[in-house]
């Protein structure tokens, strides 16, 4: 991951949140980690909350140190990164205000990298004052989630941004497919002869997918009681685990090879009937309960929520894929918030034995099954049956373990970490290109629009557990259960 190309980083929403957790600590540990930032580059943040650079290193210090390095920071490494960081005060309303930082980059070498860790409203009048004094070449651009609000707004902004940005220089950003689990996964499958034979519908009998938070809404209330855990979570990072899980090995890993492939996934999603959407789709909203002793409130009493809000805070889905490899093995997908616990994980349940001369234990689903953990430790741990020590042909589920961690020394890599240094360097494979976005757009509306136009409420359940119990229920249909049920 190693660079000499110069850059320059331009950080729109510098004093946001995101700016504040994620980007600013991924840029540090790279310049901590050495050779991956060319001495050269430079990073501009931009906002009009500081007024000049000193106020700004300032807060840097106050809000963005306590994020980074885990195991304490290194002094001098912190101390040489704040020299790369310059800053700019722009009000985003103002076209005119980006001529400043046009003179402040113009002559610096290299690429250039504009992040918009902005609300989507701000996407297209910031690329328009980008244009406006000559900054969209030689550069990339990096557009976060959520990128519109169905697919008509999200064709809206791709429009508008694709009239100044061409498609090669668009990096839309989903930071799932950064994690290093997810980079595994294209190794396991692709990179041994042991897995792949058996990824398919005549091995797998079920896949789940789960990204589950114990966190609220928080301070998010106003945004997500307009968006919702649909719009949130499914179109974007279960969908697009989802289309690595059960794409077709590519030709190459170059960024073309690699999206074609999941587009392929994505066109190939069983379109869900308004009429079936009761069966093959849950929603829920937290209701009150308790969080590892803490009691925590209802959804609809939350900060910017409105008291009689239908907005879901849960969603649980069955996916088909109708391809030749699939076909008939159902994905079922869910997330949600005030959950019993923080986990991303992948299941893959196999198929059990056709026939055991070794009892019933090795005819029971889940038997052989693999387990990709994204958070919060981040493992692969594959499940078979071993015969117990002592009398008898006794079996036990044992569990072979890849924890990255203990395996490999080296500290990991996280996933804006390894995003933002793809940008730098050029490298589209870990980004969303529009065709996938709008695939996923395509697919996710129907259910949208049933919902709004049912005019149900969504289930209720309450903090602290696995969501509504329809979940379990349209899972114990296809006589299976999430994975922490049958724990």
């Amino acid at each position: 991951m190693q660079t000499d190309s110069s850059f320059t980083f331009v950080l729109f929403g510098g004093t946001g949140d995101l700016s504040m957790r994620k980007i600013l600590p991924a840029l540090f540990e790279a310049h901590r980690a050495g050779g991956m930032l060319a001495d050269s580059g430079k990073i501009f943040a931009v906002a009009r909350h500081a007024a000049d650079r000193s106020e700004y290193l300032q807060w840097v210090n106050e809000h963005v140190k306590p994020h980074v390095s885990k195991n304490g920071v290194d002094e001098a490494a912190w101390a040489s990164f704040l020299k790369r960081i310059e800053f700019v005060k722009i009000d985003l309303g103002n076209p005119d205000d980006f001529a400043l930082l046009r003179d402040a980059i113009q002559d610096l070498p290299g690429i250039r990298v504009f992040y918009l860790a902005t609300g989507p409203s701000l996407f297209v009048p910031i690329c328009h004052a980008l244009a406006s004094v000559g900054l969209n070449a030689n550069a990339r651009i990096v557009l976060e989630k959520p990128l519109g609000y169905d697919l008509k707004s999200s064709n809206a902004i791709n429009d508008a941004v694709g009239e100044i940005f061409a498609e090669e220089q668009i990096y839309r950003i989903d930071h799932y497919l950064g994690k290093e689990p997810v980079q595994n996964l294209l190794a396991l499958r692709f990179g041994n002869a042991l897995f792949e034979p058996l990824w398919r519908r005549e091995w797998v009998e079920s896949i789940q997918i789960t990204i589950a938070e114990e966190l609220g809404v928080e301070a998010r209330g106003d945004f997500y009681d307009n968006t919702g855990a649909l719009r949130d979570m499914v179109q974007n990072h279960l969908l697009q685990l989802l289309s690595i899980v059960a794409m077709e090995p590519p030709h190459s890993m170059d960024s073309d090879s690699v999206r074609d492939e999941k587009l392929r996934v994505l066109r190939a999603l069983k379109p869900i009937d308004p009429r079936d959407i009761g069966k093959v789709a849950v929603r829920g909203q937290y209701h009150s309960g308790v969080i590892r002793g803490t009691s925590v409130p209802a959804y609809a009493t939350e900060p910017g929520v409105r008291p009689d809000s239908t907005t879901e805070t849960f969603v649980a889905l069955k996916v088909e894929i109708e391809n030749w490899r699939w076909a008939g093995v159902p994905f079922f997908l869910r997330t949600g918030k005030r959950l019993a616990d923080r986990v991303a994980e992948i299941v893959v349940n196999f198929r059990p034995v056709p026939h055991s001369a070794l009892g019933a234990s090795a005819l029971r689903a889940g038997a052989n099954r693999l387990v990709i953990r994204l958070q919060p430790n981040e493992t692969i741990r594959l499940y078979c049956l071993a015969k117990q020590p002592g009398e008898g042909m006794n079996l036990a589920s044992v569990h072979l373990d890849l924890a990255f961690d203990q395996f490999f020394r080296e500290g990991q890599m996280e996933a804006y970490q390894r995003l933002l240094l793809d940008v730098i360097n050029g490298r589209l494979a870990l980004f969303v290109r529009r065709d996938e976005q709008e695939a996923a757009w395509r697919w996710v509306e129907p259910i949208l629009n049933e919902w709004k136009a049912s005019n149900k409420p969504p289930k209720p359940y309450a903090s602290g557990t696995w969501g509504p119990a329809a979940s379990s229920a349209m899972l114990a249909q296809h006589g299976t259960c999430w994975l922490e049920e049958e724990n």
